[in-house]
């Protein structure tokens, strides 16, 4: 080849490489083009597939919807809520190593913290109340009257706010032989260094998050027992107080993450936007509410889309309860959550087509009336969770059926956007959901319960309006769901408050869950046992 190459003259050469580089430019060409027709087919194969997944999805989905509407039509088989074994139990089991995770995450986070500087008739009178009696006698010599009874009247009395100085006087002992020098302790304190004690900071978190109060009028309360105190200072109280919560509560998101039934719904905060000044930010208040245990968990987000939900419902599994919202519906469809619809927001939709329909809104109503009567013969009889079920299978579900099937044949003849048409799509668009508290007596019939969580914001926003960042929006929310299971275990919030405030920064992380209100009532039987 070498020999041959070599009695080629110069223009034979130029030619001969010429071609060559041709050929190589060439076959490039073809390699590229193998490699694009490579990688189009690649990502064909990519879109397929996810095309296929979501037409996979959509099916599942449309022929869910087909069965739900055959079931209005024909009606709920009471098997379908009695016999299935794989439909999930209630209450659930929690993994140990999951919540040996959990335990040593609590532990850090309180380290962390502790680390951080800081008239129909006359009432009935308590009988807890500190009685002062005073005695009255007739004027006048009763020394030849013989007392013959008494009568007694009672009134209820009260005296404003004592505020004092609780001074601690720490004395100092030396070793005769000079050795060293021991002082008591002082004992724990909300805020290192700071004035406020436990009892004032209890007071004035309960007056601002239970009773309403803004700062500046218990600044003006202050000011008239002559005690000056400037806002910032008050306003550095509430939030080292309200920080000293904090391992609480994230021992509070663990264990209501670890329900299996939970109830959902959202409320909107004004929240100064520190980026844009004078401006305010819509955020949000996601609640959750665990019938079962009752616990209240209040959680801000700056955001009401379907993001804001994923830190609790992302691994959700169980019974979930909510309204109407759309975002729900992404959480709902998971295999491992049976969603629940909100019979009271099923009911509100039709109240307000009584101007529209009365007719068929009244039909509606009593039929809903009837789920309702079943639940209150359920509470007053005091019945079981299984006693409930089958009370509800026998008496709730034939209604159910018969408004189904009523909604079923009406809706064809209504029109969709008058008021009667939505009030019949609400319910029609979520008849497995709102039928779905048949499965376990546990459940609940509707939301009304988180709602009456939620109504403490609501009258907040009319006294204070807004929070002062999105960091102040979420120390809120903390005091907001301990005052709400306050509530609904019947423990004094500010007694618990005060108590918590002394105690958490020196309780063994172990023992943290001591200090959640529902317990409050059981460690100072404890203690005074």
């Amino acid at each position: 080849m070498e020999t041959a190459l070599e009695n080629l003259s110069k223009e034979e050469l130029i030619k001969l490489l010429s071609s060559r580089d041709q050929a190589l430019v060439e076959q490039h060409k073809q390699l590229e083009s193998l490699a694009n027709y490579s990688s189009k087919k690649d990502e064909k194969i990519v879109s397929l597939t996810s095309t296929k997944v979501e037409l996979i999805q959509e099916r599942d989905y449309l022929k869910a919807q087909v069965e739900m509407y055959k079931r209005m039509q024909f009606g709920q088989k009471r098997e379908r809520f009695e016999g299935d074994p794989n439909q999930i139990m209630l209450p659930f089991q929690v993994d140990p190593a999951e919540a040996s995770r959990q335990e040593e995450e609590i532990k850090q986070k309180i380290e962390y913290i502790r680390k951080r500087p800081n008239h129909p008739g006359r009432a009935k009178l308590p009988e807890h109340l500190f009685v002062e009696e005073i005695e009255i006698h007739p004027h006048g010599d009763l020394s030849e009257m013989v007392c013959i009874g008494k009568e007694i009247t009672e009134e209820l009395e009260c005296e404003p706010s004592k505020f004092y100085i609780k001074r601690y006087i720490r004395y100092k002992y030396a070793a005769k032989n000079g050795e060293g020098i021991t002082i008591a302790e002082l004992p724990e304190r909300v805020i290192d260094k700071g004035i406020a004690g436990p009892s004032l900071l209890a007071m004035i978190l309960a007056d601002k998050y239970l009773d309403h109060l803004p700062l500046y009028r218990q600044k003006q309360r202050f000011a008239r027992e002559n005690i000056q105190i400037p806002s910032s200072t008050i306003e550095g109280w509430t939030r080292q107080a309200l920080e000293k919560l904090e391992p609480l509560y994230e021992q509070l998101i663990i264990d209501t993450k670890k329900q299996g039934y939970l109830q959902v719904d959202e409320t909107p905060i004004k929240v100064l936007d520190s980026d844009k000044k004078g401006a305010a930010h819509q955020g949000y208040y996601w609640v959750y509410h665990a019938p079962l245990e009752g616990i209240v968990l209040f959680d801000y987000s700056p955001t009401r889309g379907g993001i804001a939900a994923v830190p609790m419902l992302g691994n959700f599994k169980g019974y979930l309860q909510t309204d109407g919202y759309a975002v729900y519906d992404k959480y709902a469809k998971k295999k491992e959550v049976t969603h629940l619809a909100c019979w009271a927001h099923a009911r509100r939709e039709f109240e307000k087509a009584l101007d529209n329909d009365k007719l068929r809104a009244d039909k509606a109503l009593l039929m809903i009336q009837k789920l309702y009567a079943v639940e209150r013969q359920a509470k007053q009889d005091n019945l079981t969770a299984k006693q409930i079920k089958e009370l509800r299978l026998q008496e709730s579900l034939p209604v159910i059926n018969e408004m189904g099937k009523w909604i079923f044949e009406e809706i064809k003849a209504t029109l969709p956007k008058s008021q009667i048409g939505k009030a019949m799509a609400y319910a029609y668009a979520r008849w497995d959901a709102l039928s779905a508290y048949l499965y376990d007596g546990s459940l609940l019939i509707d939301n009304n319960q988180i709602e009456n969580a939620i109504r403490p914001v609501a009258l907040g926003r009319k006294n204070y309006l807004f929070a002062g960042s999105h960091e102040a929006a979420h120390r809120a929310a903390m005091i907001y769901s301990f005052f709400a299971i306050c509530k609904k275990h019947e423990a004094n919030p500010f007694n618990w408050l005060k108590h918590t405030l002394q105690n958490i920064a020196s309780i063994n992380h172990k023992n943290l869950k001591d200090l959640f209100p529902q317990n409050y009532k059981q460690i100072i039987q404890q203690s005074n046992i």
